[in-house]
């Protein structure tokens, strides 16, 4: 059965070619909220698959994560997740030099590629701190949210995994992230990122060139655009965390 029957903290769900859905998902939740992790669970798979009636088909990537973070499933899909865990103590367990990294696995989960470095955090071009999201151009070209550490930027890469460019930095002004944390690409190629913290999202030409942002949300946490261009996203606006920036 599936982690027998629990699930960890939800991260994302997509739809292959095939109509098939998938689930990543924390491995497992304990109290407080916030402290799901894959750390110590790796007799339980994150990465699940379900046919269109809800029966579980395959689920694999155990001992890969420690805190699943991005999903997204390119157009040959490929599966594709992010590992946004700084190396800490979570739960008690040390990540043993896991996060850090965007990983592209095949559809029976074989792991075909591996961005950034295991347990290390950087400000380079091979290295990430805290990875948010992923997502998959037509052309195959590889875009980055990171993400939940300083570095406030979007990384991209060709389709072989190597650096092309690099855009964004701390701030609220146009080209500038507080905490992004979830991207996704429309028909044109475009890249919507979700500027989290900043409440709002914005939009850029492939080459990083900004083009709008839009204020409408208070904290949009996922995103996806279907096949007609519509745009969702997620909002997440906590309690706790709205106390406690208002202290």
């Amino acid at each position: 059965s599936m982690n027998g029957g629990e699930w960890g903290e939800t991260i994302g769900v997509d739809r292959d070619p095939d109509g098939n859905f998938w689930v990543l998902h924390r491995c497992f939740n304990d109290e407080p909220f916030g402290a799901a992790t894959c750390v110590g669970r790796d007799d339980q798979p994150p990465i699940l698959k379900f046919n269109q009636s809800g029966e579980l088909l395959d689920s694999w990537g155990e001992g890969r994560f420690a805190f699943p973070h991005g999903f997204h499933i390119d157009p040959d899909g490929n599966i594709w997740a992010t590992d946004a865990n700084q190396n800490e103590m979570v739960l008690g367990l040390s990540a043993g030099g896991r996060g850090h990294q965007v990983f592209k696995f095949s559809p029976t989960g074989e792991l075909l590629m591996t961005l950034g470095k295991a347990g290390v955090a950087g400000t380079g071009t091979d290295t990430f701190d805290r990875p948010t999201d992923v997502a998959v151009a037509t052309n195959g070209d590889i875009f980055v949210t990171d993400g939940h550490g300083p570095n406030n930027r979007v990384v991209k890469f060709d389709k072989d995994g190597r650096f092309l460019t690099t855009w964004g930095r701390p701030g609220d002004g146009a080209g500038e992230f507080d905490q992004p944390h979830t991207l996704t690409l429309d028909s044109r190629g475009r890249v919507f990122v979700g500027d989290r913290s900043n409440g709002r999202v914005q939009i850029f030409e492939p080459d990083g060139t900004f083009v709008a942002a839009w204020t409408q949300f208070g904290r949009p946490s996922g995103m996806f655009i279907d096949e007609n261009d519509i745009l969702y996203v997620t909002d997440s606006i906590e309690a706790r965390q709205v106390a406690k920036e208002d202290l």
